[in-house]
């Protein structure tokens, strides 16, 4: 299926859907949850397109294979190309902000990182990046102190306040910038906060930013 980005009322985005730029380790408690050390830089990866599905449909997460962790993350799309950008530009360059979820075969993340290899066979799979619709930056009050929170099955599990966030996220997408071209359509996930688990089948997903956006999807079988 075709992803397209979404604002929050159902429109379709004049925007292409191009790749997803991820962080890890981005909150120091989710790092210590998983017996990480804090990184001294944003640490970044890359999802590509095909990773991306709408959130609003079944949250596939692949049960054929191994245990499929769940990462709530705070989602900004870009609406301008960002090349070596300062934080303001990235500011400036902001076109939407949402809700995603980072798909994560941990057992699978484990093993590669164990052989000092690349994570994308745990993270970049087809379908490891459900997205939200976006609703537009002027929306938030100030994007650098929102919360955002993931229910499972009525369950409080994640509950992020992007102030806590090792790089601001302005500071984060600049940061990006000096790295990868950040282009229209872009998105970047900013990192998750602790309490991230294991999906199953059948599993009821509540999520909510501020009180700017909430949705409720399940995970399929």
């Amino acid at each position: 299926m075709h992803y397209q980005h979404h604002w929050a009322d159902g429109e379709p985005i004049t925007l292409p859907s191009g790749k997803a730029v991820c962080v890890g380790r981005n909150y120091a408690d989710h790092a210590k949850e998983l017996n990480n050390p804090v990184p001294s830089q944003p640490l970044l990866f890359i999802k590509p397109f095909s990773a991306m599905v709408p959130l609003s449909q079944t949250v596939a997460a692949r049960f054929n294979q191994q245990a499929c962790h769940f990462e709530t993350e705070l989602t900004v799309l870009i609406g301008e190309s960002l090349i070596n950008a300062s934080p303001e530009q990235a500011k400036q360059a902001v076109a939407g902000i949402g809700l995603g979820l980072d798909l994560t075969l941990r057992e699978v993340q484990n093993q590669l990182k164990q052989k000092g290899h690349p994570w994308e066979l745990a993270k970049a799979f087809d379908g490891s990046c459900p997205l939200s619709s976006f609703v537009k930056p002027e929306s938030v009050t100030n994007i650098e102190d929102s919360e955002y929170r993931l229910w499972v099955n009525g369950e409080l599990r994640q509950h992020g306040k992007t102030k806590q966030m090792i790089t601001p996220i302005y500071q984060l997408l600049s940061y990006c910038s000096q790295h990868f071209s950040l282009l229209p359509g872009d998105v970047v996930l900013t990192g998750t906060p602790a309490g991230v688990g294991v999906l199953k089948a059948g599993d009821q997903l509540r999520m909510q930013l501020a009180d700017v956006l909430e949705l409720e999807t399940e995970v399929s079988g």
